[in-house]
């Protein structure tokens, strides 16, 4: 399952910048990529109050997975055939909305399943690296299909094979009845933001996102200018470092606090927006590559031990809808922010020669920063991680 749901926005997602330009549709690449952050405003918080309240949580997936590639294959056919590109927009943002709740989904189906999800879900949601990381490699190196639509047509196959294995997970059944229209399409999670501990951690992980959402967008940009011939299948090498994590992510949650795990996830972000940022001042790849590398570092412990941490942390008839906040806090608000941030930067500093590279990179690198310090100085936690005495209201 986490192999198919990484491998299905890996063929297209690091490639979609350098097809636009391609197509002389570079002025197109901001509205493309705000399709996903606005549709995670959405369809995240219902998926999850669904699988909470009313349906399989497998089937709904199997369901979303299979509408997913039929959208998917219908939004780059529509850009291959030279259509008006608001065409492609619109069926992307279809697409988007559609495959929303996916991600969530999928943590909530495993969490439900496994006996020490602390320690096994790292191991399982590694499925998901290995998929995007394979799908970066097909994508250069087999399809050679950095500037093509035949990276979306690909992840047409990976969606398809989704739906296939999401019809063969175990049952995961509804934990509760809805209770009204609000809880039905997710609302009630609002009411976690009621506990500053949640509140802290989730307006991080909101800021965290806007630095985040220049990654997939603009790096491939920055490494097709310093002259790498195979930007999609650079980016694919965050994904190493990403599996190393991720094998040590459970040990590492058993041993310590929920603070310092994140804390020095977010502390590892800001190193790499740093190196990013002496890419943009000496034109040198060299200092753009290890940045690259540690994406997979700061992400992994982040937002796996994110996700771990809600579903333990949150009664169990809102596992679904926290998990769908989160997506709808990080993959929506705080994406959509960024990727009109970034947009609006990458034009003033870089198309617009007023400070190039360095400013571009420089600007997210402080954004990171502030998290850092915002997140040390305002959330407190008192229990290691893989505590199981810490019941699901925060107290010992």
């Amino acid at each position: 399952m986490c192999f198919f749901l990484g491998m299905g926005p890996g063929f297209w997602t690091p490639a979609l910048t350098n097809l636009l330009e391609a197509k002389g549709l570079g002025a197109w690449v901001t509205a493309a990529f705000l399709t996903m952050p606005c549709a995670g405003l959405i369809s995240p918080l219902i998926g999850g109050a669904l699988a909470d309240q009313k349906m399989r949580a497998e089937r709904l997936l199997g369901w979303i997975s299979i509408l997913a590639a039929a959208t998917n294959f219908a939004a780059f056919w529509a850009l291959d055939a030279g259509w008006n590109p608001w065409w492609f927009i619109g069926l992307l943002a279809l697409n988007s909305l559609i495959a929303g709740p996916m991600w969530g989904l999928g943590a909530t189906i495993a969490l439900s399943h496994l006996r020490d999800g602390e320690r096994q879900f790292p191991l399982v949601r590694m499925g998901g690296t290995v998929g995007w990381m394979a799908a970066g490699f097909i994508t250069s190196y087999v399809l050679h299909a950095d500037h093509s639509t035949m990276s979306g047509y690909a992840a047409v196959v990976a969606r398809l094979a989704l739906g296939v294995v999401a019809f063969c997970l175990p049952a995961t059944l509804p934990t509760s009845k809805p209770r009204s229209w609000a809880s039905l399409l997710g609302l009630e999670a609002f009411d976690l933001m009621k506990q500053r501990e949640l509140f802290v951690f989730f307006l991080v992980t909101g800021l965290l996102s806007i630095p985040l959402a220049a990654f997939y967008i603009y790096t491939p940009r920055h490494l097709a200018v310093l002259g790498d011939p195979h930007p999609t299948g650079t980016i694919a090498w965050a994904q190493w470092t990403e599996i190393a994590t991720l094998l040590v992510l459970g040990a590492v949650m058993k041993r310590l606090r929920v603070k310092t795990v994140l804390l020095f996830a977010l502390c590892v972000t800001a190193l790499r927006f740093a190196l990013f940022t002496m890419a943009g001042i000496t034109a040198v790849k060299s200092w753009l590559v290890p940045g690259v590398v540690l994406h997979g570092v700061g992400y992994t412990f982040y937002f796996i031990t994110a996700q771990i941490y809600l579903d333990r942390r949150v009664p169990p008839h809102m596992r679904g809808q926290a998990q769908g906040l989160m997506v709808l806090i990080s993959g929506g608000l705080g994406t959509m922010l960024g990727t009109l941030l970034v947009g609006a930067l990458y034009r003033v500093a870089v198309i617009g020669s007023h400070g190039g590279w360095a400013v571009f990179w420089g600007v997210l690198t402080s954004i990171t920063f502030l998290c850092v310090g915002v997140f040390a100085a305002f959330y407190r936690s008192s229990k290691p991680l893989g505590a199981r005495s810490e019941r699901a209201d925060g107290t010992n």
